[in-house]
């Protein structure tokens, strides 16, 4: 999310029915993202960005930003509103800030277009996209949101609100908004690639993947990011998902430098759907098929990858993006063995 160095400076306050608990929701999530010291009610959020500093005095929450630039400090000051009412839920809750939101067009907002699709595996298709800028994908943070317009229309992209939201529009404009990862770049060609799972389960809405299965050269959508799940640095890397993982762990295994040693584990349907995971790096790949699990198993993914944690040594990276409740149950054992926080990544990419 946000460095301790910061040329500019911005105030808000949230008023909530539980400011405790929403304080407490900010670290837990931004600890995958930023790194997060708090001590007692006061809470620091910082990373590259900038720094968000948030004071807990019942039923307040005192929020002070200094980011090294006017766009990081809206997309600062964009994060913790989206995410303050994402958890406050249902739950009253009113955001003020000492200076209001631009009306400019959002700085990390870029539009593509479609110029062709594939499919990867039987499950996996690629999209893939010009852009006349990519330089802001390229390094750091590999994670996007795709903003697809209704078929047909002519797009409208969102702006901000006045707590400091994104104002999406409403109606026949309506976005399909999903975070995907920038599988790969193209800069002389001004391209970039994104990887699409198909999920094969019956039933199942899945609007970015039949947005992948029916995109001709032409469509025109957004990217709203770059944001979060950058390259780890480090000697040793542990990687850990399944499908909506593979994209990410292909990246990473792309971009480290010669030397790094890497261990993955991964989820996927069957062996058609197994990639090649090229790197300068050296990679041992443990591929685990579903369709061999018995009827009706779950969790066998967090079981091995609790055992690989287990035999891992302090100074590995741990990377890990699979289902929630495997998420939970991994990020458990990370912190029963006190894994160093600076020294992993833990989400969750979908729900069961």
């Amino acid at each position: 999310m946000m460095s301790n160095v910061g040329s500019l400076s911005l105030t808000g306050v949230a008023v909530a029915s539980d400011a405790a608990r929403l304080l407490d929701e900010i670290c837990e999530h931004f600890v995958e993202h930023a790194d997060v010291g708090r001590t007692g009610a006061v809470a620091v959020l910082s990373s590259e960005f900038g720094t968000a500093t948030i004071r807990l005095e019942e039923p307040k929450l005192f929020i002070a930003l200094a980011c090294p630039s006017q766009a990081a400090l809206q997309m600062a000051r964009t994060s913790i509103a989206e995410h303050m009412f994402y958890f406050a839920g249902d739950e009253p809750l009113d955001l003020t800030w000492s200076e209001p939101a631009s009306t400019a067009r959002l700085p990390n907002l870029y539009e593509v277009m479609v110029v062709g699709a594939e499919n990867i595996t039987a499950h996996m298709r690629r999209v893939t996209l010009s852009c006349d800028d990519v330089t802001p994908f390229i390094g750091g943070d590999m994670h996007v949101r795709i903003l697809v317009p209704p078929k047909g229309r002519q797009p409208v992209w969102p702006g901000y609100r006045g707590d400091g939201r994104l104002a999406w529009p409403e109606g026949e404009d309506e976005l399909l908004v999903r975070v995907y990862t920038i599988r790969t770049i193209d800069i002389d060609r001004r391209e970039l690639s994104i990887d699409f799972w198909q999920h094969p389960v019956a039933g199942v809405s899945t609007p970015g993947a039949d947005f992948a299965r029916d995109a001709q050269a032409g469509d025109r959508l957004a990217l709203l990011g770059p944001g979060a799940g950058s390259v780890p640095s480090a000697q040793s890397i542990l990687l850990i998902g399944d499908e909506s993982a593979l994209p990410a762990i292909a990246r990473i295994a792309a971009e480290v430098p010669e030397g790094t040693d890497m261990r993955a584990i991964i989820e996927v349907l069957d062996a058609a759907e197994e990639q090649p995971l090229p790197s300068a790096g050296s990679l041992e790949v443990r591929w685990l098929h579903r369709n061999s699990y018995p009827a009706g198993a779950t969790g066998i993914l967090a079981q091995e990858a609790k055992k690989a944690i287990t035999s891992a040594n302090a100074e590995t990276f741990v990377w890990v993006a699979c289902e929630k409740a495997d998420v939970r149950s991994i990020r458990a054992v990370l912190k029963e063995r006190r894994h160093d926080k600076s020294n992993m990544y833990v989400a969750w990419y979908w729900e069961r």
